[in-house]
């Protein structure tokens, strides 16, 4: 099992909160860094000092990092036309000697898009198809060809195709719990499946369907890595988890029921029959970026437990 370091910036966070648990994240042994992509704080609190956007932050990263894989859990089609996307996450691929990973989704926070004028249509599937599309086939038109595009939402007429990505194949993440259109949407374009904060229940179903998927068209569903993201917050000690569930605004018996939460001991119990639904790659959500003890916590208490 391998374990990423998921953060939620727009919660409130300079560029050096989140530099200091990417680094952090390297010292300590993690896999990778990732971080959402939004620009308004959700729920309470006023985000201050104010959003940073993922891919400049990203690009910024992997100029200060060395090892950990850096993406995002996800950008939203809204953002950024396909052809952008594909430039920035290219260049910060070069930026980073290969180590970037783009996970895309649909995108759902409205108010944000309110806030900053970002125009949010009612339909957004069909976005989120065509980006995978043409992101997908700018990187991969050879050099000197030119790749050609006629979609519902986006045309491309001539392109370039340039820049091309360090990494030979940029890993893609799809997820999201939809029983259908997402599978196979992930079955064609991605190499990683994720469940965004699922039921424990449901997710070797989930996984499931996608693996038939993959049949349905002759993918091997083996090619995709399976992963989770889910909520981290633990201490060594009831009184510890208690103060870290209080930092976060939340409760630790609902912590314990949605996500990984507790004591080392019940955390690694947790992965464990994570681990037996078919869980691969988890993504843990820290959502005090200043309290880097938690990392070390989670980094020599409970990832160890687990290799």
């Amino acid at each position: 099992m391998r374990f990423r370091i998921f953060t939620e910036p727009q919660q409130g966070a300079t560029y050096d909160d989140v530099l200091a648990v990417a680094q952090a994240t390297e010292r300590l042994g993690f896999d990778a860094f990732f971080r959402s992509d939004h620009y308004q704080v959700m729920g309470d609190g006023d985000g201050l000092p104010g959003p940073t956007d993922a891919w400049t932050t990203l690009a910024g990263l992997a100029r200060e990092t060395k090892r950990i894989r850096l993406g995002t859990l996800v950008s939203s089609v809204t953002y950024r036309p396909p052809g952008i996307l594909a430039i920035q996450v290219a260049q910060v691929d070069q930026m980073s000697g290969g180590r970037v990973e783009l996970g895309l989704g649909t995108g759902w926070f409205e108010q944000e898009h309110l806030a900053y004028g970002i125009p949010f249509p009612a339909k957004r599937f069909g976005m989120l198809e065509e980006q995978l599309e043409v992101i997908t086939g700018l990187w991969n038109t050879p050099v000197g060809d030119r790749y050609n595009f006629a979609g519902e939402h986006y045309t491309l007429i001539d392109s370039p195709a340039l820049p091309k990505p360090t990494q030979a194949r940029v890993p893609v993440i799809v997820g999201g719990g939809g029983a259908k259109r997402t599978p196979k949407l992930a079955a064609r374009f991605a190499t990683e499946f994720n469940l965004p904060f699922p039921d424990f229940a449901d997710i070797a179903g989930k996984f499931d369907g996608v693996r038939a998927a993959c049949e349905a068209i002759d993918r091997d569903p083996a090619e995709l890595t399976y992963s989770a993201a889910l909520i981290a917050v633990g201490g060594h000690d009831e009184a510890e988890f208690a103060r870290r569930a209080a930092a976060v605004g939340r409760e630790p018996a609902e912590l314990r029921a949605h996500g990984l939460a507790g004591t080392a001991s019940e955390i690694v119990d947790r992965l464990g029959a994570l681990a037996d639904s078919g869980v691969e790659c988890v993504y843990l959500q820290v959502m005090d970026l200043s309290d880097l003890d938690h990392l070390e916590f989670l980094a020599t208490e409970v990832v160890p437990q687990l290799r």
